[in-house]
């Protein structure tokens, strides 16, 4: 069965709906009307340069013989403009910032615009409201390293007349002086951003990644979507992001969907995706090849989730591919007004540092709970760590390294306190892993409330290294451990097999009770 994930005037998203974690179960070509577009091997495919308003017919043929087919129509559109028009030069030495945001401006409501092959050097640019961006095979947004001619939003403006609070630029959970991201889209709706192009932060070559901490303000991220309704990102390569990459913020109807994004390994804070305090996101059939988390989910800090209380929520993340970074899927470190209704499925790791990462701490507040929170049908490989719970996360903060972080006394439950609720973590597949299966720590007076590991096999790399499992203070280093949970309420293990394990296969401390099914541990 083929399913038609997104349709724009001249782009479309398909999803091949079976089981297996982001790779198709065998190759496939793709032709449209008659004449071969794609070959691929992936669960997600894409089609560009279609034309609007018209039906057409994709037939899938797999290498085993068997084909499928899907038919659609393309959107509307009311015109179609390039950038060209307004004087953009595209190649990668003028300056096209006026030139792109004016065609940005003029295009009409419900209009495209496309930037054909070139190389498009600008500084930050403002989205609007009901408008494609269509960025074509060859093109690409390179944005400027000049620093200081990026405008620096301040972290809330007041209403002249009434005094009201507008929020404009925020980041790592507070509301706070930006630089203007790349692609920045504030308070607008119906927007698209598609096609095979690039949007290039261009990182690597000005001061974006070195000494960072003495700016005037917080670096830009690739695209910031601040309170936007209905936008979506198919198919564009994102890379190179001063920090990260795709915030979308405050925001609802989001969705990321075949896009690829990238940083090199070693580049400071240059997260995949990042959506805070949303409504309803999809993130699917994307790959992340970064520098720090590929997909972070939060919701602020204490201050922003005591003033907004807006919860991530309802986001869904499948069929896509993490590699490298710290975390592939993580929730936190910044999420105090809680994450809830999430599912993460059908998704690859490989060689990050941890797989399934949640982090927490003290101070986050009493409204950060996590809670009905799905990971199924993952696979992953040279993953160090599979699963990580850490309620001691000691990162990000002024008082990150306080005893009142650290400390294992049992702490009053207050205002401050977060709250870990049910975790499901089940069908799964880890290989070569090194540092440990699972590490879960809940807080001492806060226990996690439940956390079931269902039909999960892993299996540790006969050259394992010790590394620290989890980002905590006094952590030790630990390699080949099997299970370890420590003040959770409630544990079920059923069907899981660990293979290469040194010392016992299962360490529970603080537990109210534990059961175990078809695992060979006492």
């Amino acid at each position: 069965m083929i399913k038609i994930l997104y349709r724009s005037s001249s782009s479309a998203c398909f999803e091949i709906e079976g089981t297996t974690p982001h790779y198709a179960p065998e190759s496939y070509r793709v032709l449209v009307d008659g004449t071969e577009r794609v070959s691929a091997a992936t669960n997600v495919f894409s089609l560009y340069e279609l034309s609007p308003d018209t039906d057409y017919r994709a037939e899938v043929r797999f290498a085993s013989g068997r084909s499928e087919s899907v038919e659609f129509r393309t959107a509307g559109e009311t015109c179609a403009l390039s950038v060209k028009d307004f004087g953009a030069v595209g190649d990668g030495v003028h300056e096209d910032t006026c030139s792109l945001q004016a065609a940005i401006n003029a295009v009409p409501d419900g209009g495209r615009l496309v930037f054909p092959a070139g190389t498009y050097l600008t500084l930050p640019l403002s989205l609007r409201s009901r408008i494609t961006i269509e960025l074509a095979a060859g093109a690409t947004i390179l944005g400027s390293t000049d620093r200081e001619r990026y405008p620096i939003l301040t972290g809330i403006a007041r209403d002249r007349t009434t005094g009201r609070e507008i929020p404009l630029a925020a980041f790592e959970g507070l509301e706070r002086p930006s630089y203007q991201s790349l692609i920045q889209g504030s308070f607008v709706e119906d927007v698209s951003i598609v096609g095979p192009g690039t949007i290039d932060g261009n990182g690597q070559n000005g001061d974006w990644w070195r000494d960072f901490d003495s700016f005037p303000a917080a670096r830009p991220r690739v695209v910031f979507l601040n309170r936007c309704k209905n936008v979506t990102l198919h198919g564009v390569t994102v890379k190179n992001g001063p920090t990260w990459h795709i915030h979308p913020f405050f925001s609802r109807d989001v969705s990321v969907l075949d896009c690829f994004i990238t940083a090199p390994k070693v580049s400071p804070n240059t997260d995949g995706c990042n959506p805070e305090s949303c409504d309803t996101v999809n993130i699917i059939g994307c790959k992340f090849s970064v520098g720090d988390d590929c997909i972070a989910i939060k919701s602020g800090k204490l201050e922003m989730a005591v003033k907004y209380k807006a919860p991530a929520d309802k986001y869904t993340v499948r069929n896509c591919l993490m590699e490298f970074g710290h975390g592939a899927v993580t929730l936190g470190s910044e999420a105090s007004a809680g994450v809830t209704n999430l599912s993460v499925t059908q998704c690859y790791f490989h060689a990050t540092d941890r797989g399934l990462r949640i982090k927490s701490r003290r101070g986050r507040g009493k409204d950060s709970v996590i809670n009905n929170v799905l990971f199924d049908n993952i696979r992953m490989d040279r993953v160090l760590t599979p699963i990580v719970i850490n309620l001691w996360y000691n990162c990000c903060d002024p008082d990150a390294h306080d005893e009142y972080v650290w400390s294992r006394e049992k702490l009053p439950v207050d205002d401050r306190t977060p709250r870990m609720g049910s975790f499901t973590f089940r069908n799964m597949e880890c290989t070569d892993s090194e540092v440990a299966a699972c590490y879960i720590d809940g807080l001492t007076e806060s226990p996690i409330e439940s956390v079931t590991l269902e039909n999960i096999s892993v299996s540790f790399a006969p050259d394992a290294q010790p590394d620290r499992p989890a980002m905590q203070e006094f952590a030790l280093p630990r390699c080949r451990l099997g299970l370890y949970l420590d003040n959770v309420r409630k544990i079920t293990v059923k069907n899981v097999t660990l293979h290469g394990v040194v010392g016992e296969k299962l360490l529970v401390g603080n537990a109210e009770s534990v059961e175990t099914e078809g695992f060979d541990s006492n």
